[in-house]
């Protein structure tokens, strides 16, 4: 059990290490950093260094514009540039994507398609799954993590056939810091410190990362980052009240590599933080730990990686405003554990290569808890453990300009809790206790035809299924709201999985040299289609005691389709991005307190353009464009004549960046210029009444590498 000594240990090792990094940076004369020679820095000397949500630049992975499928990366440059905003800014730049958004809350839950919540998007932390459930005026599913120990965030829309399956719409991993992006130009140090001061409630903020490369061997990295924003005003220059947060993190890595052929990596993380959320002061903990393993030999057959790792969460409430309340002493313990083992292999068949991914994964997770001080096993969020064992196999035939990939997955889930309901409830369950130990699984194909007409069109079509099993919180829900005395939850542990079954056709463009010898143009555009059968919200039922709620699947298909488009030019001079997202949604509504409403709005617009000034381009100035649609929130929700749609805005940021010769960099930049009053998105507060969206925000970030 990770433990505060714990916790504090961490944090020491962090600074010291990084410190250590920094005494040692700081000693050297200063130079101008310069990239490593690779690939990708030459097209940068080149102009081709791409600044926005959707291209790669020094990424881990392939590049998305690559890709026959809907994938986007939010790379280090565009977090950079966006220097102390919070984390749902950054995905609410990628098509298709949004989060489920409480300001009061810091955790992130990430929308993609109007599918949000309970497992729908698998959202991780460097591959460590981040399942923690909640359902209370919330969305029903969050990842905590600190932006500033951010590096590069990579998503894939729609069914996940390898690694990180067993989500019915998308997967999303945060990538942190690693100590190849902090040490470079061949020396054995490397790391940045960082502070930014925001007008607007924003504060101080502090982090210092720091990488020591003993040998080639051996490596480690640390980092400490410190924040406590306020509470902020709105475009009308009204407080939204308890939105401070008092944030403390810490980030330890390691990599061994004995030889060529081997390595491995551990990582450990912890973020602790307190806040206001859901009418109660809270303290939210999040412990991850990691181990990598990876076989690499000169052989086509064999690239082998092994993960395995733990995570634990904790959501502690103390007192509400008067200090005491019903919900006073609830504790929400997640503790996930899981593994992977995967393999590649790549050989001939004639004239027909092959390329094969195939593995195993396993994840579980043990929930524990306590709803009250006063009822300790009252109700609302149940106990209980689930877990899913996944086999998979995805293999590209490529035969001249034509690719085809075809993959299957078999999931299987568990579900083991118990309960208790009184008489007369929804379901019919006897009135005592229940128990529940079930067990499922489903076998999901999938198949893309991509064809690489031209070095600059690749086309392509895609069918694949995906499912997603029933949670705890929604199979074991129950008892009374906090304050309550009739039963007004019940649990429902009859629920079938989520199955989705969808296709789309898309197109990648990869020109260059179209304006200028030097200039880059990329296009993403895809059309998606959707039906998805058993799908679960919540149901009332009145009674005269009130109203009685439970989760349900919904009878029928529901059907969600849309378009999806993002592209980037660059001329290394000027430079621009957009991404455009188009959805239809026939989805049941959720209720709001039970979970929150995820439509995303029907329009969603985003851009961002500039130019790079002076010698070398150090200086980098630009602005970004963001506009939505009226956004539905279900007729469930609202009492005529109220409407069931929030208001469309549309929102001006202005940013500028320039990079001293001796490592220091300073990011300046201005959100909300125009000062509007608005609500974001899927958004809410219970009990709000005030537009939540920030006001005008000045920013200013200094940053010192070395």
């Amino acid at each position: 059990m990770l433990n505060r000594h714990y916790r504090l240990a961490l944090l020491a090792c962090s600074a010291t290490i990084a410190l250590s990094a920094t005494s040692k940076g700081f000693a050297q004369n200063a130079t101008a950093s310069q990239p490593a020679e690779t690939e990708t820095t030459v097209a940068a000397k080149e102009g081709e260094t791409y600044l926005s949500t959707i291209v790669i630049k020094g990424g881990r992975d392939a590049d998305p514009y690559a890709k026959p499928g809907p994938s986007s990366v939010v790379s280090m440059d565009e977090i950079n540039l966006q220097a102390g905003q919070e984390t749902d800014d950054l995905l609410r730049g990628v098509p298709g994507t949004s989060t489920a958004n409480n300001p009061q809350n810091p955790g992130v839950a990430v929308n993609v398609r109007g599918f949000e919540g309970s497992g729908r998007v698998n959202m991780m932390i460097d591959g460590v799954r981040q399942n923690f459930r909640f359902t209370g005026h919330e969305a029903q599913g969050f990842a905590y993590i600190d932006p500033a120990f951010l590096s590069e965030i990579d998503l894939t829309r729609g069914a996940v056939t390898g690694v990180g399956g067993g989500a019915l719409a998308g997967s999303v991993n945060f990538r942190t810091y690693d100590v190849e992006d902090l040490i470079q130009d061949g020396k054995n140090y490397g790391g940045q410190a960082a502070i930014t001061y925001g007008s607007n409630g924003t504060g101080l903020s502090e982090s210092l990362l720091g990488a020591y490369r003993f040998n080639d061997a051996v490596s480690v990295l640390g980092g400490i980052s410190k924040s406590d924003p306020g509470n902020y005003d709105n475009g009308d220059g009204i407080e939204v009240p308890f939105t401070e947060e008092d944030l403390l993190s810490g980030l330890l890595k390691a990599e061994i590599t004995p030889d060529k052929d081997h390595s491995f990596k551990f990582s450990a993380m912890s973020y602790d933080n307190d806040f206001f959320a859901n009418s109660y002061f809270q303290n939210v903990t999040n412990q991850t730990i990691g181990a990598n393993y990876a076989y690499t030999p000169d052989n086509d057959l064999i690239d082998f990686r092994a993960n395995a790792y733990y995570n634990r969460v904790r959501m502690k409430y103390d007192g509400n405003i008067s200090g005491a309340g019903a919900a006073q002493g609830r504790r929400i313990t997640d503790t996930g554990t899981g593994f992977d083992v995967s393999n590649t292999s790549v050989f001939d068949l004639g004239e027909v290569a092959v390329r094969s991914s195939y593995g195993v994964e396993y994840f579980q997770d043990d929930y524990d808890v306590i709803n009250s001080a006063a009822q300790p096993s009252g109700g609302v969020n149940g106990s209980g453990k689930n877990s899913t064992a996944g086999i998979f196999k995805t293999t590209t035939f490529t035969y001249g300009i034509v690719d085809l990939t075809a993959g299957l997955r078999y999931d299987r889930f568990t579900l083991d809790g118990s309960g208790s309901v009184v008489a007369g409830n929804p379901l019919g369950l006897p009135a005592g206790t229940y128990n529940v130990d079930r067990s499922d699984g489903r076998l999901n194909p999938s198949i893309t035809l991509a064809i690489n007409a031209t070095e600059w069109l690749q086309p392509y079509l895609t069918y694949a299924e995906s499912s997603r099993s029933p949670t705890i919180n929604e199979t074991f829900v129950g008892g009374t709201h906090p304050g309550a005395i009739p039963q007004s939850f019940f649990p429902n542990p009859f629920l079938d999985p989520e199955i989705s079954r969808g296709w789309e056709v898309g197109a990648n463009l990869n020109l260059d040299g179209i304006l200028d010898a030097g200039d880059s143009f990329r296009l993403k555009a895809n059309y998606f289609h959707t039906r998805v059968d058993n799908y679960i919200t919540g149901a009332m039922q009145m009674s005269i005691f009130g109203p009685r709620i439970f989760f349900v699947n919904n009878p029928g298909t529901s059907t969600v389709q849309g378009f999806e488009l993002q592209a980037a030019y660059d001329a290394g001079y000027v430079f621009g991005n957009l991404a455009y997202t188009h959805t239809d949604s026939e989805l049941p509504s959720q209720i709001n307190g039970f979970g929150v409403q995820s439509f995303l709005p029907d329009d969603i617009f985003s851009a961002t353009v500039g130019g790079r000034f002076l010698e070398d381009q150090r200086l980098t100035v630009g602005t970004r464009f963001y506009a939505v649609s009226a956004a539905f929130i279900g007729d469930v929700n609202v009492s005529p004549p109220a409407s069931a749609f929030v208001n469309g805005y549309g929102l001006v940021d202005l940013f500028a960046n320039y990079k001293f010769e001796n490592g220091l960099e300073l990011t300046g930049s201005v959100t909300n210029l125009f000062d509007k009053a608005y609500t974001p998105a899927s958004s809410t507060i219970a009990g709000n009444t005030v537009d939540t969206g920030r006001g005008r925000t000045f920013l200013v970030t200094a940053k010192a590498k070395f």
